[in-house]
């Protein structure tokens, strides 16, 4: 079977270094997508991030950095994540990712979610760029998962959904 791939895009009307470094600065990621992280991305680096979801956590290991085009990296499970940072006209950027290595039990589902994460960041992303506001997107749908883990678990299941 071919590699599944997730995938995101999205037109951001701001420069393109600009929405490069929403994802390399601590202080602004944390803005967005996540709660917090122990650094900033940057060439080889490996950080930790805690997202919005409580309890999810990830280690990220970049594997490419060529500021402000492309940014990679891969997360502890082996999913490798590839945004391009793409110059539109009028000072916008069109960011585009992918993200792929789904393994597991059921890797069409890991997708579906990996998908809808994706653009779900891209959008608050997007909000907070050229509103100066984060709509909450993020936040709101870790709630949601947080809410459905809970009840997961009261009902003697458990629910493996991570914050993409």
């Amino acid at each position: 079977m071919a590699d599944l791939v997730a995938r995101a895009t999205m037109l951001i009307r701001r420069p393109r270094a600009e929405v490069f470094n929403a994802f390399v600065q601590p202080q602004l990621i944390t803005k967005f997508w996540l709660t917090s992280t122990t650094g900033p991305l940057a060439a080889g680096a490996q950080v930790e991030w805690e997202f919005m979801v409580p309890g999810a956590k990830e280690t990220v290991t970049v594997s490419g950095f060529d500021e402000p085009h492309r940014l990679r990296f891969a997360w502890s499970d082996g999913i490798s994540v590839d945004m391009k940072f793409a110059e539109e006209r009028d000072g916008a950027t069109r960011l585009s990712v992918e993200a792929t290595g789904f393994r597991g039990e059921q890797p069409l589902d890991q997708v579906v979610g990996a998908t809808e994460g994706l653009t779900i960041v891209l959008c608050d992303l997007k909000t907070l760029l050229e509103t100066g506001r984060s709509a909450n997107l993020v936040r709101d749908k870790a709630e949601l998962i947080h809410r459905a883990q809970q009840e997961a678990v009261s009902a003697g299941h458990e629910d493996g959904n991570r914050q993409p």
